[in-house]
């Protein structure tokens, strides 16, 4: 068996899910819209230049929602897969997705964006693997603005890869091809420890870097 890691925003997705999760929340009032859009696109800033601060955008990000019911976040979860997500569900996307499901491999999901927000997303690829950014929840379940564990984000990633194999008694080494789909800078440290890395939908810099490491590089919304 091979396995298959995808990165999720502006690999399999054109967008930025986390970035456009807050979006929505201005749209549903949830949000005070100058304040919040300020502040959102600052640490999308600060992600694509490799220097977020986890702890403190997780806590922005659900400042918004977490002290909400359960019945509202799995209603507002419910809208903005269909009407932010699925749109932005591209056949290229699927078919790549679906090509390595054909050849048997195992599938998952690797991205910075918490779990909240990406696990629907998740489904909607038919992937059930997700590792993603974990949110923190207490006795009730509810999110607390914290940070559980390791953030799936530049080498974090990396660690939570190898937990999640290790809970199935498996590692990187039992598999003959290790594939990484990714866009981002971010996820070099990942990139550079599989044994195939795509980059998929790259930015300037990273379409740089695989160039001159000599990676294939895919271009998915084209």
């Amino acid at each position: 068996m091979n396995l298959t890691l995808f990165d999720l925003d502006g690999t399999l997705l054109p967008g930025d899910s986390d970035h456009a999760f807050g979006d929505f929340l201005i749209q549903l009032g949830w949000a005070d819209a100058a304040l919040h859009r300020q502040r959102n696109d600052a640490f999308y800033a600060d992600y694509q230049a490799g220097r977020l601060d986890m702890t403190a955008y997780v806590d922005f990000a659900t400042g918004p929602w977490r002290a909400r019911s359960a019945h509202e976040l799995a209603a507002v979860q419910a809208r903005f897969v269909a009407e932010v997500v699925q749109p932005q569900l591209h056949p290229a996307a699927l078919q790549l997705v679906q090509s390595h499901r054909e050849q048997g491999d195992l599938l998952a999901i690797v991205t910075a964006t918490n779990d909240f927000v990406t696990r629907p997303i998740a489904a909607q690829f038919g992937i059930d693997a997700l590792i993603a950014t974990e949110l923190q929840r207490d006795e009730q379940g509810r999110v607390t603005g914290a940070v559980a564990g390791t953030p799936a984000f530049r080498e974090g990633k990396i660690s939570r890869v190898a937990g999640w194999l290790a809970a199935q008694g498996r590692a990187l080494g039992d598999f003959e091809r290790v594939t990484f789909y990714s866009d981002s800078t971010n996820d070099l440290p990942l990139l550079e420890h599989v044994s195939h890395p795509v980059a998929t939908n790259p930015s300037p810099a990273l379409e740089r870097h695989a160039r001159e490491r000599g990676w294939p590089v895919l271009k998915l919304f084209e």
